[in-house]
């Protein structure tokens, strides 16, 4: 079915911009007028200006955009829906152009010939590698309806993860900040003005508040500049992590963190089990699946171990042995999926272990929020101490002189 763009006014006058699908220029104008428009301008759009530039191959898709889209489509196809269809339908129901724009240009491969997967990777900033081939999985066993339904339920299980932890840290950045602005709006404009009154009494100052006076003439006196090289500092490490090496030994070193790694090391494997077993259930077959999975992992140095897990399983070896060899899965995990390849259920512990290990993430993220929440404060109140020390300190040792 082809796809119009046009131009029409809707019933306040406004006139709005869009694109319908129709069988032609006169079905796209009725349908128009179905949804309450008044169309102005229909005109036939071609492959690449359907794709627009939310089509092209750099498209991104948010996390609750394609969980939508995979809950709506795998209900289609369910129902019996021819695939195009489908696609038709879920791009009519969206109210998001980019959304509708990237099924279009979708479509429009499946309708030249091609499978879904092959379409869907055609845009992979929007339809990741662990997507497409569990979509192509699905499209090989004849139960796309059924994978995608997994498919959704992963990308959501995902996504509220993700949301829990953001919420998780606005508390303790909001507090991080605002401590920041407080001590610096202290250093740069109170503590000059108050101690400038003991400066010109001529009277020793103590060494906490010369201290605090030199910290705040530097900052009043340096601060565009300490700004501009903390934009190129920012700028410095942000291209230093682009570069494979740099990244691969920085993303070694948090692991080695105190809390940070141990947090690391537990949100990877609780990714990695969990898209190993949806893999697994689709049909993918375990080296492949391993090889997925492993792209997935947003460590590069967890990554390179995990593809070497890959490597040992195609040479024969055992999945929790080659786990356990890399030292990135907890021993917990490890007897789970050793108990899995043992009975042969390996994708429902897959799936256990995954469920297990993000209560354990949870609850090791929620304890050290709790911990840096009284740590900020008093690391502020501290410094809020130090300074009115260095206010106070002149001030007694004046009614000493006079006394």
């Amino acid at each position: 079915m082809p796809t119009f763009d046009y131009r029409a006014q809707d019933a306040n006058g406004r006139t709005c911009r869009g694109q319908q699908h129709a069988d032609s220029a006169r079905h796209a104008r009725q349908r128009l007028r179905e949804r309450g428009l008044r169309p102005l301008q229909v005109s036939e759009a071609s492959v690449g200006r359907t794709a627009g530039r939310f089509g092209q191959p750099g498209t991104r898709l948010g996390v609750p955009d394609l969980a939508l889209l995979t809950r709506q489509l795998s209900t289609l196809v369910h129902a019996g829906l021819p695939l195009e269809e489908a696609l038709l339908a879920v791009a009519a129901q969206t109210d998001k152009r980019k959304v509708g724009s990237l099924l279009a240009a979708v479509r429009s491969r499946v309708m030249e010939g091609h499978s879904l997967a092959t379409a869907l990777s055609a845009f992979p900033r929007a339809f990741p590698a662990l997507f497409c081939a569990t979509v192509a999985a699905g499209e090989r066993s004849g139960h796309l309806g059924h994978v995608l339904e997994q498919l959704a339920d992963y990308t959501e299980a995902r996504h509220a993860a993700r949301q829990k932890i953001q919420l998780a840290l606005v508390y303790p950045m909001i507090l991080l900040f605002a401590s920041l602005a407080i001590v610096g709006f202290l250093l740069g404009y109170v503590v000059p003005d108050v101690v400038k009154i003991f400066v010109n009494s001529g009277q020793a100052l103590p060494v906490l508040t010369q201290a605090m006076i030199a910290l705040s003439t530097g900052l009043r006196r340096y601060g565009g500049l300490l700004l501009i090289v903390l934009i190129a500092g920012v700028g410095a490490a942000r291209w230093a992590l682009r570069q494979p090496r740099l990244t691969l030994r920085w993303h070694g070193l948090l692991l080695d963190a105190p809390v940070v790694g141990g947090v690391l090391r537990a949100m990877e494997a609780a990714r990695f089990a969990s898209t190993l077993s949806i893999l697994g259930k689709s049909a993918v077959p375990l080296v492949d699946a391993l090889e997925i999975s492993a792209t997935v992992i947003a460590n590069l140095a967890i990554r390179q171990r995990l593809h070497e897990v890959a490597r040992s399983v195609r040479e024969g070896g055992t999945l929790a042995r080659g786990l356990e060899r890399s030292g990135d899965i907890p021993p917990m995990m490890l007897h789970l999926i050793a108990s899995g390849e043992r009975a042969g259920e390996l994708d429902n512990m897959l799936a256990r272990a995954a469920e297990q290990q993000e209560k354990t993430l949870a609850a090791r993220i929620a304890l050290v929020v709790s911990l840096f929440e009284p740590i900020m404060l008093v690391l502020m109140g501290g410094v809020v101490l130090l300074i009115v020390m260095a206010i106070l300190l002149p001030i007694l040792s004046l009614n000493q002189l006079v006394n």
